[in-house]
């Protein structure tokens, strides 16, 4: 979405999660990143990981257009909003955390996907209430501008999309994921 948005020509390889039993746990791929994990960003030699960490680097270096707002609490809060996604939804309802639930544990399909359920569904009302509360938000997270904040909202609500997680009660998140699902740089995405 990033590099969409900013215009940035690029290679897309994709990694399939399951085929293969996970081409993410290829020798190949870990030689990129060894926590076998998605996105990786080779930048002309540079590789990079973690999908924040890789945003703010083409911020910084191709800065047109920014995801990151021009004031320092501005920027603060499109990164709240999207290190609460990153580090308090996402990681619970990543492949390996679901995969160790059902294979480890011994969690069926249903207990595992409510498990699923009831993190993201948490999750996603805690920035309901939060963007409700801080009364910041337009069309997107932060007034009218596509911010960090958008680009990690957006992948999520696939997710719960996909896990039939009940969405009904976040409809700010909703709004937001709809305008942003308007735009190119959303749409080529998919």
């Amino acid at each position: 979405i990033a590099l969409n948005f900013k215009g940035l020509p690029y290679e897309y390889v994709p990694v399939h999660l399951l085929k293969d039993g996970g081409q993410q746990l290829a020798p190949s791929f870990r030689t990129l990143n060894p926590d076998s994990l998605t996105p990786v960003l080779d930048d002309e030699g540079q590789v990079l990981t973690q999908s924040l960490a890789i945003i703010e680097y083409l911020d910084e270096t191709r800065p047109l257009p920014p995801l990151l707002p021009r004031t320092a609490v501005e920027r603060a809060y499109v990164r709240s909003i999207a290190l609460a996604i990153a580090c308090e939804i996402h990681p619970l309802n990543n492949l390996r955390v679901l995969r160790y639930l059902v294979k480890t544990l011994g969690l069926s399909e249903e207990q595992k996907n409510t498990w699923y359920r009831h993190w993201v569904e948490q999750g996603l009302a805690s920035l309901e209430t939060r963007l409700v509360a801080e009364a910041r938000s337009g069309l997107y997270a932060l007034g009218d501008a596509i911010t960090i904040a958008d680009v990690v909202i957006v992948p999520q609500i696939f997710n719960a999309q996909r896990m039939d997680c009940n969405l009904a009660s976040v409809p700010t998140v909703m709004r937001i994921f709809d305008h942003c699902m308007q735009l190119p740089a959303f749409i080529d995405a998919q």
